[in-house]
């Protein structure tokens, strides 16, 4: 019984935090670490359930595979040019109605290399910003 109260614990933690802190759980180290804490869920779960205590196994194993799914989900989808509006794209990239070609490029550039993936940065916000300088543009 005591394995079942934990194991609920454990999940009503995670839900809250999950919705408290949505945004820094979408980052790349929660999602490994949330995989991680599903693996172990669903290991401990199946030798609970190989020693005799197949209920809360079967529960642990259960909170491991909410687990894996939800760390398997992504961020925010890169946004289509077909949605994305001209002033909502100048906004993006900070540039006037009236910015040249040359404008556009520069503030995209300026802007990419502070939030590029590779640099640690935001994956959905890079392609926020390809998708506006796309959109000025006309690509």
């Amino acid at each position: 019984m005591i394995y079942i109260l934990a194991g609920v614990a454990a999940f009503a933690l995670l839900v809250w935090v999950g919705r408290r802190a949505r945004p820094m759980l979408a980052r790349t180290e929660w999602r490994i670490a949330t995989g991680s804490m599903a693996a172990l869920a669903v290991v401990v779960g199946g030798l609970l359930g190989v020693t005799g205590r197949v209920l809360p196994g079967v529960v642990l194993a259960g909170l491991g595979i909410v687990l894996a799914v939800n760390a398997r989900r992504g961020g925010t989808p890169a946004p289509s040019l077909d949605r994305i509006e001209l002033a909502e794209a100048r906004e993006i990239l900070g540039v006037a109605a009236d910015a040249t070609r040359e404008d556009i490029q520069a503030a995209y550039a300026r802007l990419i290399r502070a939030v590029h993936p590779d640099a640690g940065g935001s994956s959905s916000l890079a392609a926020r910003i390809n998708a506006a300088r796309d959109r000025l543009l006309k690509k």
